[in-house]
């Protein structure tokens, strides 16, 4: 085995390509389409049925398999039978026509996704409206007291009884913290939820009850003032979850005999249901103070579908007059909002009720000036700026529950009401809040004068502006009036003094100029934006608001010329002196350019402004820059580099790229997309000039050819190296620069050694075999085409990449030199032929070189021959067991290669190529469809003129199962 004879097998490629051609054959369209539906009959008898049943036979014209699917469905979609069926739904019991009416009346009406809920706005209150003064809380603590019974009557007995509960409640059954933090009273308000669920599951409803009194007479107490917003809202969770327990208890007790639909009426509500219901009613009209009575009721509005058709609608209309009992202008909107807020919940199609308590709340605005208001404030000190936005977020909402989906002459409605008042300020501002941008937009001006007209000494005009600018940057004014609404808004916005105020304010409008103006207005509001946040660095506490200018301007600047060109502009991007704050905006921007910017620009304005944004990206990145970030920021500025073009004028082209790797060396992925690019402008050169070599021309590819063999070392990444060598050489040859590309070629062997055992990907480590394996065959491939240097040798650049995979320390137990030796045999066998395969335009290949020499067949011949032998050596090796599959996978690979490219009448090659095949099939780990189809491709072979040596072989191949 060890004297072989290497001789190539002539190969005649045109040939072999032709009878590689699919035969082509008609087909009648009438007949067949690969979207037509097949039909399928079994002809098989169906076995093994259950007893008694028969067995039917068909015939069939179609050997098709049969469809099981089809078979399961029988044609029929089940989505089809239950939208089919859901369409005539049975009714289960005769409903009116009016009854009818109501309820689509009622589900039109139902609170849609557009409006926003409560929840969305529960954690803005908490975190806005916070104290550093000591609150206090009463706690439940229970009672000892033991009920004496007395004859009496049954009726009188539960009124008694209901009473002494909810009397010992009030009767020294509770204990006063004080001195509480705000958190710590936070804390207390959670444990009582938490108690109010554990009593509720031990059965214990009445102690449940009297939690939520106690709690519902906290937001009697106004002592914190400044607090009681988010008092509000930590005592409403409550009540809340005390509603839900009531009715789904109550909802649980309906189920006897079935359970109610879930548009269910009182009618078929059960008594027992109902007289528990009227009992919790009974109990909570025993509770003596107004507010907390009030809470608890409104908490179980939803439980008097239980007992009237009606009731909802009474309750509310009651509540909503008692609630004009409550003398705190404060503690009663809040009421107002939230017996808003339930109805809306259970019934959003009662209007009345939300109209009635806005109208309310109008007639109550006088108490906040009136005289018990005045001294509680200057009890604790505070401001009626600031008490009045106590209020927002209560007036917020009913105004919103009011307005939703509400017609537009009931903005109008409200206009006039609110200038009967003078104009509040502080409910104008939540009925521009409130209602549809759209009607707030056509009625811009009617606003504008509204605001002028308002006292500015409670609520600053510009919070006013602020509103108005919210609706604008959504729905437009008439055209005719928006540049005088801009002039007349911007008056007052740069009259503010503070510049937290200030921006604000202004970030809102910048929408509003952006859209509906040119640069030169938007250059202007930039200019006054700098001028108010430059002194003493105000800038640096408004990050926020100045990037969110920076994302409204972008979406209506497309044209990066247009916008660099606003004077201020880049002026505006120096405030942002923090980093992160600074990356994160030229992010934004540099995304708005890759995503908008349709053709590639040589715009010298362009080019100068995102170079200095892509730079500061770059210079952000440091030893703690996590990897995600850099392939973040390495894919924005590629994108930039990719949009950049001189047309033909491929030196400033060339020179770009050069300014490029200056600028961004420390970003490996757009060093590496530069010396792309740069490959790229090498072929683009060649393509123009249509392979015509001018002196210059050649002077311009050996240009690009040295720029990337000066950057491809700096490159950390092996395998980045190997293959941008191995790039730029094929480049290099393609434009008949031989010298350079035998020098990126000769620079890919001499790093190979270098090649680490493992790598770290996605950071995990893993073997370089896969990579390094792969890369080998593309170098391999590309040998074929280039020349032998006149001063090195025949084939030196073969040998040189041999004696370093000889050399290289490959893993333990690992074939990958063997598979090297296997793949340079076909690469070997190419370079024998009369002519290659695939030539370059231009380049003479050593097929012209050596012309077929015999000393250059036999130079092939020889080396073939050692790489065998290396094979052959190494195969013995792994005669052992644990080495035997992979004795098979590489004897059956070189039985392959040498298949498909020995000269197989040389009776030694011959015999090599049996023994290979035996010796893959003796153990039985050879797949024996491949050594069929194997067996089936050298038969075919054998009938062909010149392959006709190879029937004796097919008589000495022989299949072995395994073992």
């Amino acid at each position: 085995m060890a004297s072989v004879q290497w001789h190539s097998r002539g190969r005649k490629y045109e040939s072999e390509w032709q009878g590689c051609h699919l035969e082509g054959s008609a087909v009648e369209f009438s007949d067949y389409h690969p979207l037509k539906a097949i039909t399928v009959t079994d002809s098989k008898s169906r076995r093994g049925g259950r007893k008694g049943s028969t067995s039917s036979t068909s015939s069939s014209s179609s050997s098709v398999a049969l469809d099981p699917l089809s078979s399961m469905l029988d044609g029929t979609d089940p989505l089809s039978l239950f939208a089919a069926a859901s369409e005539t739904p049975t009714l289960p019991h005769s409903i009116s026509a009016g009854e009818l009416g109501r309820k689509r009346q009622e589900k039109e009406e139902e609170v849609g996704l557009d409006f926003e809920p409560w929840s969305s706005k529960r954690g803005e209150i908490l975190s806005r409206f916070t104290t550093t003064e000591k609150l206090s809380i009463n706690l439940f603590m229970g009672s000892d007291k033991s009920k004496a019974s007395s004859p009496s009557s049954a009726v009188s007995e539960k009124v008694r009884t209901r009473l002494e509960e909810l009397d010992d409640l009030e009767e020294g059954s509770q204990r006063e913290l004080l001195n509480l933090s705000q958190q710590e009273y936070v804390n207390r308000i959670e444990e009582l939820n938490q108690s109010l669920k554990e009593a509720w599951g031990s059965d214990q409803k009445v102690k449940a009850l009297k939690i939520v009194i106690q709690c519902s007479k906290l937001l009697s107490d106004t002592s914190v003032i400044q607090f009681y917003p988010s008092k509000f809202v930590l005592i409403t969770d409550i009540l809340d979850t005390f509603g839900g327990l009531v009715y789904d208890r109550i909802l649980t007790m309906c189920a006897d005999p079935h359970p109610l639909p879930e548009s269910f009426s009182a009618d078929e509500v059960n008594d027992t249901a109902k007289e528990t219901c009227l009992n919790w009613f009974f109990k909570i009209a025993s509770i003596r103070e107004l507010v907390p009575r009030l809470y608890v009721e409104a908490a179980l509005l939803k439980c008097n579908r239980f007992l009237a058709k009606c009731g909802i609608q009474e309750t509310l209309q009651r509540l909503t007059a008692m609630i004009r009992g409550i003398g705190d202008p404060l503690v009663a909107v809040y009421a107002r909002a939230y017996l808003c807020r339930v109805g809306m919940e259970v019934a959003p199609h009662l209007k009345d009720s939300l109209n009635k308590n806005f109208f309310d709340l109008l007639a109550s605005f006088r108490q906040i000036h009136g005289e018990s208001v005045q001294n509680q404030l200057g009890l604790q000190r505070v401001e009626i700026p600031i008490y009045l936005t106590l209020y927002s977020p209560a007036i917020h909402w009913i105004l919103q529950c009011v307005a939703y989906r509400a017609p537009e002459v009931l903005l109008t409605e409200m206009m006039d009401r609110c200038k009967k008042l003078g104009n509040n300020a502080l409910l104008l501002n939540s009925v521009m809040w409130a209602f549809r941008a759209e009607f707030v937009a056509t009625r811009a001006t009617d606003f504008i004068g509204m605001i002028k007209d308002c006292d500015e000494a409670g609520f600053p005009k510009h919070l006013l502006f602020a509103s108005l600018g919210r609706s604008l940057s959504c729905a437009d004014p008439p055209e005719s009036e928006r540049l005088s609404i801009l002039n007349e808004a911007w008056k007052v916005i740069t009259k503010v003094r503070g510049p937290r105020d200030y921006i604000n304010c202004a970030e809102i409008w910048v929408e509003f100029t952006c859209r509906h103006f040119t640069k030169r207005e938007v250059n202007t509001v930039l200019a006054d934006i700098i001028k108010h946040m430059t002194p003493d660095r105000a800038f640096e506490d408004a990050y926020p608001q100045l990037q969110s200018v920076i994302n409204k301007i972008l979406p209506y600047f497309h044209d990066f010329s247009v916008l660099f060109s606003m004077e201020k502009f880049l002026p505006f991007l120096d405030m942002f002196q923090k980093d992160s704050v600074r990356v994160e905006v030229c992010k934004s921007i540099m995304e708005v350019f890759i995503r908008h910017q349709q053709e590639a620009t040589r715009d010298p304005v362009i080019l100068n402004a995102l170079l200095h944004i892509c730079k500061t990206m770059h210079d952000s990145v440091n030893a703690l820059t996590l990897d995600d970030e850099k392939r973040s920021l390495a894919l924005l500025i590629n994108g930039f580099i990719r949009m950049v073009s001189f047309g033909r004028d491929f030196e400033q082209q060339l020179s770009f790229c050069v300014e490029a790797r200056a600028t961004f060396c420390n970003l490996e992925p757009v060093i590496i997309h530069l010396i792309h690019t740069v490959n790229q402008l090498a072929m683009e050169t060649r393509r123009v000039m249509k392979g015509n070599h001018s002196r210059k021309t050649a002077a311009f590819v050996r240009a690009c050819a040295a720029y990337s063999f000066i950057t491809i070392p700096s490159l950390t990444s092996i395998f980045s190296r190997l293959n941008l060598y191995l790039l730029s050489g094929q480049v290099a040859l393609a434009n008949q620069c031989l010298s350079q590309a035998d020098a990126f070629l000769k620079a890919a062997v001499s790093i190979l050694p270098e090649v680490p055992r493992t790598i770290s990907i996605e950071g995990k480590q893993r073997s370089s075999e896969p990579f390094f394996l792969e890369f080998i065959n593309n170098f391999l491939s590309t040998l074929l085409v280039v020349p032998d240097h006149p001063e090195q040798g025949v084939l030196y650049l073969v040998r040189g990449l041999l004696n370093m995979v000889q050399d290289y320390t490959w893993e333990d137990n690992s074939d990958a030199k063997v598979r090297v030796y296997i793949s340079a045999l076909p690469l070997l066998a190419a370079m024998s032929q009369e002519s290659y395969l695939y030539t370059i335009p231009k380049v003479d290949s050593n097929e012209t070189l050596y012309g077929g020499d015999p000393k250059f067949i036999a130079e092939i011949n020889k080396l073939c021959e050692t790489l065998i032998g290396q094979v052959l050596d190494h195969l013995k090796t792994l005669g052992r067991d644990e080495g035997v599959r992979r004795q098979c996978g590489l004897a059956f690979s070189l039985f392959g290669c040498l298949l498909a490219h020995g000269d197989l009448r040389n009776n030694k090659l011959n015999q090599l190529a049996v023994n290979l095949w035996n010796l893959s099939h003796k153990h039985g780990f050879c797949e024996t469809r491949t050594s069929v189809r194997t067996l089936e491709y050298i038969k075919h072979q054998a009938q062909l003129a010149d392959m006709s040596h190879l029937s004796d072989i097919t008589t000495r191949l022989s299949l072995q199962s395994r073992a």
